[in-house]
């Protein structure tokens, strides 16, 4: 079978502040959207902006994160993949979708008191925070500086 790929990269702002609930097996579970913006030129060379909203869906730490750290306007480097939904609507019948985007990995980009309503809390580690859901980041392989004597030859 040939190789494919779903993967999704997204830096936007945070439109409304996330909606938070749990699986009946008590998995938490975060919904939220973030804008992106596209700018270009029209026929006439007039600048113009294009928003485009994209719905997000976190689960398990990934979702306690959004849930303490995320509110409306803050900046997210989002890294996922796309999933659709379907289902009967029970007044019409009609088949309806839904394409979400379902995270992996997360990175604040706000610092504290930036791109909220609210001033307090918030997570920053020099004004970014990288959260990944396959599991914690080696932070001693990425700082690990490599100098002339340790090379053998």
């Amino acid at each position: 079978m040939a190789k494919s790929v779903n993967k999704v990269i997204l830096l936007g702002n945070v439109g409304k502040d996330p909606e938070i609930r749990a699986t009946g097996s008590g998995t938490a579970v975060a919904s939220f959207s973030i804008a992106t913006s596209e700018r270009f030129k029209d026929k006439t060379g007039n600048w113009q902006d294009r928003t485009e909203w994209h719905n997000l869906v976190a689960y398990q730490r990934l979702a306690e994160i959004v849930r303490d750290y995320v509110k409306k306007g803050t900046k997210l480097y989002i890294e996922g993949r796309l999933q659709t939904s379907s289902w009967d609507d029970k007044t019409t019948g009609q088949k309806k979708y839904r394409t979400e985007i379902i995270v992996n990995d997360l990175s604040l980009l706000s610092g504290r008191g930036e791109g909220g309503e609210s001033s307090g809390g918030g997570y920053s580690r020099g004004n970014t925070a990288s959260f990944d859901q396959r599991g914690p980041s080696d932070d001693y392989a990425q700082s690990a500086e490599i100098t002339d004597d340790d090379i053998p030859f």
